[in-house]
């Protein structure tokens, strides 16, 4: 689950947890796979006759994803202006995605605003200074976990949308793996950073109390977590403390939550293959429409 995290805790070791959890679980590839075969249609429409394009990127990480969604801006308008602004509360990964552009030649001709901050923190300045720039694709991936409030936030960044605009919501799904697991276990795991966790169940109920029109596209995603029943394997001990969001899993929990969290990741949302145990990781692409 990961981008933004406010109070920046994806900094230092935490930036390496992160990306270990990307390399094992496959989640930017299932991302892109999907973002490849809807966004050239979005972009189109929301494109269509402007002299300009302003992208707004809430929780962008180090960009893997960023720097694939504005190649693809581009190439659906070779010719038309393109800005963009990331809002990311980590500077290590802001470091890592500013490396990323600088490698990929025909992101150089695109002016970047970079704004190390968490999202209340740029909504802060934003209203402070009075003048808000709006953006015609806003994307928030895997960083709704860690506002302070969900309605705000998504009233805030709606508003800042463009006339044909889309705000891209890219969450957990209801009732997946890691749903399952921070519910079930939301007393021992909702107490750091993340404090309230939230699928694309709420994410969409508060589209709904705010009669924002949207539609919601399934992103499929399992990975093996068999290595995290193993208590002497380093990459299941590595993925657990991702997983729960702990430095150390076994050493942050009792032995009777331990064991429970894990016979729950082995009997709940996940399936056996080939004796190996495949997590749900499944994913929605939630597109709020202006």
């Amino acid at each position: 689950m990961a981008a933004e995290a406010k109070h920046s805790c994806y900094e230092g070791s935490a930036v390496q947890s992160f990306q270990f959890y990307l390399e094992h679980s496959g989640e930017h590839e299932a991302i892109l796979q999907c973002l490849h075969k809807i966004l050239p249609g979005e972009f189109t429409r929301l494109g269509a006759g402007k002299r300009s394009l302003d992208v707004l990127g809430v929780g962008s990480g180090g960009g893997e994803v960023d720097t694939q969604m504005l190649t693809l801006l581009q190439s659906t308008f070779p010719a038309v202006p393109i800005t963009a602004d990331i809002v990311e509360g980590s500077s290590n990964l802001t470091d890592n995605f500013k490396t990323l552009v600088a490698k990929t030649t025909n992101l150089q001709k695109i002016p970047f605003s970079w704004h190390i901050m968490n999202s209340e923190d740029y909504e802060r300045e934003v209203k402070a200074k009075g003048d808000m720039k709006t953006f015609d694709f806003i994307h928030m991936i895997q960083m709704i976990y860690y506002v302070d409030n969900l309605a705000d936030t998504i009233k805030f960044y709606h508003r800042l949308l463009k006339n044909n605009g889309r705000l891209m919501i890219i969450v957990e799904a209801a009732e997946g793996g890691w749903d399952n697991l921070w519910k079930t276990y939301k007393k021992e795991l909702c107490v750091d950073a993340i404090t309230e966790y939230r699928s694309a169940g709420e994410v969409i109920a508060c589209l709904k109390s705010q009669g924002l029109k949207y539609e919601e596209h399934d992103i499929p995603n399992f990975f093996d977590i068999s290595e995290c029943f193993n208590p002497s394997s380093k990459t299941g001990e590595r993925l657990l403390s991702f997983m729960t969001a702990k430095d150390h899993f076994s050493q942050s929990f009792t032995p009777e939550i331990r064991a429970g969290m894990l016979d729950f990741l082995r009997n709940n949302s996940n399936v056996e293959k080939d004796g190996r145990v495949l997590f749900n990781s499944n994913v929605s692409c939630i597109l709020v429409y202006a």
